[in-house]
């Protein structure tokens, strides 16, 4: 048989230097003249454990489609957080929409404590010891993780 033309050649992935991590997949539907039109959201974490880390949303007929779409718009999102001894170098607080976000640092062998997407998150960044805690009565993942990524983003060395 013959090697297949270039355009059918199937693509290898290569190794992303990123984790990623879903963080929500929503339904979403807009209202047209023949009815309703349904798409997938998704949120994104990425981070490579070793103080890089971002979150990106996309919409998309398919879930993986929408998953693809979201590590693209999370690698344009990336943030660089310093890290003192696996941990962050002082306390934070955040707010984003209606969700509320307080990052404490914490002592050696603490491990994440913390739920939810700042958990995730601070995962992904390589954060080791931290204690987190969301203060809002927000469930909204998406939120709450703008919140955790805005809060990361006040840290200073």
């Amino acid at each position: 048989m013959s090697e297949p033309t270039r355009k059918f050649r199937r693509r290898e992935k290569e190794k992303s230097e990123y984790d990623q991590k879903v963080l929500d997949v929503a339904r979403v539907t807009r209202v047209v003249a023949g009815g309703r039109r349904f798409r997938f959201r998704t949120v994104v974490a990425i981070g490579n454990r070793a103080g890089k880390v971002g979150i990106g949303v996309a919409k998309a007929a398919d879930v993986t489609t929408a998953v693809e779409k979201s590590v693209v718009d999370a690698k344009k999102s990336l943030v660089i957080i310093p890290i003192k001894e696996g941990t962050i170098p002082h306390e934070v607080t955040a707010k984003f929409g209606a969700a509320r976000v307080i990052l404490k640092p914490a002592k050696r062998g603490r491990g994440l404590v913390s739920g939810g997407a700042v958990r995730i998150i601070c995962d992904l960044a390589g954060i080791e010891n931290i204690s987190a805690k969301v203060v809002s009565r927000s469930k909204n993942k998406l939120n709450n993780a703008m919140a955790t990524l805005k809060a990361l983003k006040q840290l200073r060395v």
